[in-house]
């Protein structure tokens, strides 16, 4: 007998291979489908690269790797910073146990995920920090202490200030001012 989650899996997989250019992940038992634009891409590989360089030889980051939260939710962050012995095991799915920083970059389809949705599943995990980056509003969302229904600690940054956290493994600093900004999208505002 296949189980849904096998099931979502099988056509997970599928679609990954029919859709190139798209990123998908399953949230709350649906399978998700977004298109990848240029700022997203640059905003993850500049985020990367700034954190890959203060992490030190046990930390790395991985993008858009599977994390299988519940049978409903498997997330794929754009960026999330895991043990450095794991990252090089080279899986394609990895516990969310390990996350120690995750980092979502907003796309006109996961305004709602990003913000509410992995909000609360982040949280749920006990991953202690989640950064949004936001290129349509120009902003990073900071989060931390996480509770059951989601983060009690938030800060927004506008692009042009640090973003600055204080991770188990140390500090980060991340400077926005030359994240992309796309001011020629509209986007539903976060507080939809």
């Amino acid at each position: 007998m296949i189980s849904e989650t096998d099931r979502l899996h099988s056509q997970l997989s599928r679609l990954e291979d029919r859709f190139p250019g798209y990123r998908t992940e399953i949230v709350g038992g649906n399978i998700m489908m977004s298109p990848v634009r240029p700022f997203h891409g640059r905003t993850i590989r500049l985020l990367e690269n700034t954190l890959e360089a203060q992490l030190g030889e046990e930390w790395a980051c991985v993008s858009d790797v599977t994390f299988p939260f519940t049978d409903l939710d498997e997330l794929c962050p754009d960026v999330a910073v895991v043990p450095r012995v794991e990252a090089d095991r080279n899986l394609s799915a990895y516990s969310p146990d390990l996350i120690e920083l995750a980092v979502e970059v907003v796309s006109p389809s996961s305004v709602r995920h990003d913000y509410v949705v992995k909000d609360r599943l982040y949280a749920q995990r006990g991953i202690a920090h989640y950064l949004i980056f936001d290129p349509y509003q120009a902003e990073c969302t900071m989060l931390w202490h996480p509770g059951p229904d989601g983060y009690r600690g938030r800060d927004v940054v506008p692009y042009g200030k640090p973003v600055e956290v204080a991770l188990e493994i140390g500090r980060a600093k991340i400077e926005t001012d030359e994240l992309p900004i796309d001011r020629e999208t509209r986007i539903q505002r976060r507080d939809m």
